[in-house]
């Protein structure tokens, strides 16, 4: 059931409903409803406390575990009073409704808005980690660099997978080609990556540094985002001051394809298009479709589903596309905002429809909070590790054999080789998930009531239960076990609904399997 599209409404929660949807980045205050809560999501996809920062996938949907949701084709307001009551205020917003529960609900509005396309991103994306070179060579990539850390990766006795270059392998921003001088031979170097088996991913930003050749090229031929004067506009990023191509300009898309297949000519499978935030946008931006912060964002996903190796770290809408999104740089620490956020983050990404999701980088992706002579906590970087572990995909960053020990590097080679040996549950799901637009890693909520404020466990599917160990120097676990039989890794049975203490060391990841 829908109603006629509203451009405002109040609703009454009804007893225990608890709603999830928005922003990403709200994800650990979700489920919605017992306390205020407001989010506008024409102008930021980010921490509310810290706006610059956090930004991540948003989308125009609320789903609640009463069956219910609202969907709109464009941004809107939602503002949870903490009294039970919700008001929302955009332009052709619908409220629906299908059976009882979450899952239903999700099922309706991706069905209904956001549909399945049938494909997913390259499956070498799932079937090993993947490697990021940021935390290793921040800004600095090189050639000889780059193929020292697959090395490394092959003889720490870890699988090859996909491998991303990421900031500085060109020479400026808008330059889409190697810099000669840190890599001499950027065809060699691929090739010889592809012969160890490691795929090659570059990172790209859409954005140009207003005194290179690109810049000149784009102003002559009008593919910039200008101002309310004509002239291109020059917007303050993380990395400095640069003008932004108009993503909704076909010309200026068709010259950046003609720039990466140059790069895929060399053997470049795919790309991480990072950045095109809402946040480096502003409404009244001159662009050809004049559709917003929104619209510049949507188009960035779009050109990222062009390519069967690519991800985004923010995203508008674009449910249902083949397109692997990760969670934004996490800061190396505990708790919230840190490890405790990976669990809660992903539930929010699944049921706004990034559904090919995958945490940040192993041990913390925030390079700020390590410099190359601070000691790495070693027990959070096994908990990061064996966390990511059974998310839809996992990457690394900070190589482990460097900083790690003999007996925390081998916890983290077996929290993977569990992985792979859970591929062909993992693979099914993501060709689940490619069909029906269902979320990979789910809450428990999705299945089972009376769990929505479970935040530190989840589901793979239906069948899969996974607890991380997520605190520091822990010796048990407390998990919440839903209805059903179910049987961990060494045979042990317990049936739900319960709740279970469960003995924990440096290598454990307690995981059970439904049977019944």
């Amino acid at each position: 059931m829908t109603a006629a599209p509203l451009t405002s409404l109040h609703l009454d929660l009804r007893p225990g409903e608890r709603w999830w949807g928005g922003a990403v980045a709200d994800g650990q205050v979700m489920p919605f409803g017992d306390r205020p809560h407001r989010r506008d999501l024409a102008t930021n996809a980010g921490l509310l406390e810290h706006p610059g920062d956090g930004a991540n996938q948003s989308a125009p949907v609320l789903v609640s575990s009463a069956g219910r949701y609202l969907w709109s084709e464009h941004p809107f307001t939602f503002a949870f009073d903490g009294a039970g009551g919700l008001d929302v205020a955009g332009t052709d917003v619908v409220q629906g409704a299908s059976g009882d529960s979450l899952a239903t609900a999700h099922r309706a509005v991706s069905g209904r808005y956001f549909p399945a396309c049938g494909t997913f991103p390259a499956e070498q994306m799932f079937t090993a980690p993947q490697y990021n070179t940021w935390m290793e060579m921040p800004h600095r990539p090189t050639q000889d660099r780059v193929l020292a850390y697959a090395r490394g990766i092959l003889d720490a006795g870890f699988p090859p997978g996909l491998l991303m270059i990421d900031d500085r392998w060109s020479r400026d921003y808008g330059a889409w080609q190697f810099d000669g001088v840190q890599f001499p031979d950027p065809q060699a170097m691929i090739d010889r990556l592809h012969d160890w088996g490691f795929p090659v991913m570059l990172w790209l930003v859409p954005f140009l540094s207003p005194d290179g050749d690109s810049f000149r090229d784009a102003v002559r031929a009008g593919w910039l985002i200008t101002g309310d004067d004509g002239e291109p506009i020059i917007r303050r990023w993380w990395n400095g001051y640069s003008a932004v191509p108009d993503l909704t300009d076909p010309a200026a898309v068709d010259w950046l394809r003609g720039e990466l297949r140059a790069l895929q000519d060399l053997g470049v499978d795919g790309f991480k298009l990072d950045a095109g935030d809402l946040r480096d946008h502003r409404p009244e931006d001159r662009t050809r479709a004049m559709n917003g912060p929104v619209g510049q964002c949507e188009a960035w996903a779009g050109l990222a589903a062009e390519y069967a190796f690519n991800e985004l770290r923010a995203c508008w809408k674009m449910g249902g596309r083949p397109l692997a999104q990760r969670l934004h740089d996490k800061p190396c620490r505990w708790g919230a905002g840190g490890l405790g956020s990976l669990i809660p983050e992903s539930i929010a990404q699944g049921l706004v429809g990034a559904v090919f999701n995958c945490p940040d980088m192993i041990g913390g992706g925030d390079v700020a909070y390590v410099r190359e002579d601070a000691e790495v906590d070693q027990e959070l970087f096994v908990r990061f590790a064996q966390c990511s572990a059974l998310f839809p995909m996992m990457q690394f960053s900070m190589a482990p054999w460097r900083v790690l020990d003999d007996e925390h590097l081998a916890a983290v080679r077996a929290t993977v080789d569990l992985r792979q040996s859970l591929l062909p549950e993992i693979m099914a799901l993501v060709r689940h998930a490619a069909e029906s637009g269902e979320p990979i890693l789910r809450p428990l909520a999705y299945h089972h009531r009376g769990y929505d404020t479970v935040h530190d466990q989840f589901l793979l599917g239906e069948d899969l239960l996974v607890a991380p160990v997520l605190e520091p120097g822990a010796r048990t676990r407390t998990v919440q076990v839903p209805p059903g039989r179910w049987v961990d890794a060494d045979g042990g049975e317990i049936t739900g609904p319960a709740e279970t203490e469960v003995a924990v060391t440096l290598t454990s990841l307690p995981w059970w399997r439904r049977v019944g």
